[in-house]
């Protein structure tokens, strides 16, 4: 079974063997990535892994501001894309945890009746309070999340979705893949959801925009879920931050995004059950002298953009307000003051 894992990145060097250890461990046999505008070595490491055929590396051919969506456009032509059996668009700060057989996608494609499309739902990983940036894998280092069955006030959380070929395509989306609303019913993909679950019809049609990159999450990850890690590090959080804003000078910062991802409710170590097979095959990659030293470097100028970025009184501002922002996401506070059961001690 060939399985392409689609993704576009921007500054992500430090992270990148873990993502594509940890892929080729539940089953991904197929690497496309697109690069932009990077400055930590990002695609100066993927040329070198795809000189050795680990990935194929090619520039995002967006010329405006859509990336992604670009990039996926692009991506279905390739013949890696094309040529695959099922397709994998996820980002490099997602993990797809498989709870089902040996662990793996072709476990997982079984248990769910080997349907035309995945639909897996998020589970964010919060901050819980790492503040500096260490070259360790992500997914030992994050361990608490929200309710997985609920986030903020929401009982529907967005996906990703693993696509097979005789999908009936119209084109990819970074959440989920569409196909046109006139297709004749009897041509319509069999869809389930990570529980191996028929998807809602609102969500198959992409209705409306409620229903289009969202699934309801209660009992959607009996046999998977997308482990998100969207914080990681404080360090690396402003650093992500700045890789999207050009100027921050005298504007206030929204921490909307950090305090709805930052809930550390509830516990989840599942995916550990791949530490010792992950680490040794980061240790494998990074048998190769070259491949070393570029992940090096990029973790190298990791650091040192931090220390440029904290240099700078916004950003002085900004690490402030996002250690004293509290530990639940906003709509839970919201309730909370409403009942008037607000209080400090709620906060922490």
């Amino acid at each position: 079974m060939r399985i392409t894992a689609v993704t576009c990145v921007k500054n992500e060097g430090p992270f990148l063997l873990e993502w594509i250890a940890y892929n080729r461990l539940i089953g991904v046999t197929d690497f496309l990535f697109y690069s932009n505008d990077c400055s930590d070595g990002t695609d100066d490491l993927l040329d070198a892994l795809a000189a050795r055929g680990l990935v194929q590396h090619l520039p995002n051919p967006a010329e405006g501001r859509n990336y992604q969506m670009e990039a996926l456009k692009h991506a279905r032509q390739q013949p890696i894309v094309a040529d695959a059996d099922w397709v994998w668009v996820a980002d490099v700060d997602e993990f797809l945890n498989i709870h089902t057989g040996d662990h793996t996608i072709p476990d997982l494609i079984a248990a769910c009746g080997n349907p035309q499309a995945i639909s897996l739902s998020f589970q964010f990983f919060a901050n819980d309070g790492v503040e500096a940036f260490e070259d360790a894998p992500v997914i030992a280092q994050f361990t608490r999340s929200h309710n997985p069955d609920i986030c903020c006030a929401d009982g529907s959380i967005e996906v990703k979705t693993l696509v097979r070929r005789d999908f009936p395509l119209q084109y990819y989306g970074a959440h989920r893949p569409f196909f046109r609303k006139a297709l004749a019913k009897d041509k319509r993909p069999v869809w389930t959801d990570g529980g191996g679950r028929r998807v809602p019809f609102r969500f198959l049609m992409a209705a409306n925009r409620d229903h289009i990159r969202k699934l309801p999450a209660k009992g959607a990850r009996s046999l998977a879920t997308l482990n998100h890690y969207a914080l990681r590090s404080l360090d690396s959080y402003l650093v992500k931050n700045d890789r999207g804003d050009v100027n921050r000078e005298n504007r206030a910062f929204d921490d909307t995004y950090w305090r709805e991802r930052n809930d550390p409710a509830y516990e989840d170590l599942s995916i550990q059950r791949h530490l010792p097979a992950m680490e040794a095959a980061l240790a494998d990659l990074k048998s190769d002298p070259e491949i070393a030293a570029l992940h090096e470097a990029a973790v190298r100028l990791h650091g040192a953009r931090r220390d440029e970025l904290l240099a700078q009184p916004s950003y002085q501002a900004m690490r402030d307000q996002l250690r004293a922002a509290p530990a639940l996401p906003p709509q839970e506070e919201a309730l909370l003051r409403d009942l008037g059961l607000w209080t400090k001690e709620a906060a922490q």
